[in-house]
């Protein structure tokens, strides 16, 4: 039932994306960051939880900058197998553009580094509307939250990044950030 929406979107006879089933917990709770260069620049959150990412995209893409309160709307969740795509999505099918890992690693609860007891901790938190956890990627670190906005559209969070040693003062833009992904990526039109 949780990868219903997202089987529902696709044709899987036309693209690259990964079928959705829901997988069982490895361990350590995985986390990526997906730039999509769909009909509008977006980047894609995804956080392993109950067998699925559990998805938001941030049109600003995340920042290290704690005085940044990005958007970030929860979309359906994606299968795990997800974590791993890169590629173009076809024109005419939904989320069509282009799809590139922009980071990932893994991720645990604040409150414990426990991953059984941090998943159930942060499966309560989505529920209620308020989390935090700590980002042990190449690019995030350190810890964030996300915290559902009340009176907004559907679905609208804000993924804040906490002051911590990982934390800059200075601006952050995404897209100044590319240098871990391929040479071959498709810029943002300017036009």
């Amino acid at each position: 039932m949780a990868l219903e929406p997202y089987n529902e979107k696709r044709n899987f006879s036309h693209t690259p994306e990964p079928k959705g089933v829901v997988a069982k917990n490895s361990g350590q709770l995985h986390f990526v960051v997906q730039r999509h260069l769909a009909s509008k620049l977006h980047y894609d959150f995804r956080l392993e939880m109950a067998g699925v990412l559990k998805s938001w995209a941030i049109p600003k893409g995340p920042s290290m900058n704690p005085a940044d309160k990005r958007l970030a709307v929860e979309v359906e969740d994606h299968p795990i197998a997800y974590g791993a795509f890169e590629g173009d999505i076809p024109a005419g099918h939904y989320g069509a553009g282009h799809v590139d890992i922009w980071d990932n690693g893994f991720y645990r609860a604040v409150e414990t580094d426990d991953p059984i007891e941090g998943e159930k901790l942060l499966l309560q938190g989505l529920q209620e509307g308020s989390f935090s956890f700590v980002l042990e990627g190449k690019k995030l670190q350190g810890e964030f939250s996300l915290i559902r906005m009340k009176g907004r559209q559907k679905g609208a969070w804000l993924l804040i990044k906490k002051k911590d040693a990982a934390a800059v003062e200075e601006d952050y833009d995404s897209e100044a950030h590319l240098e871990d992904i391929r040479d071959d990526i498709p810029k943002q039109s300017t036009e």
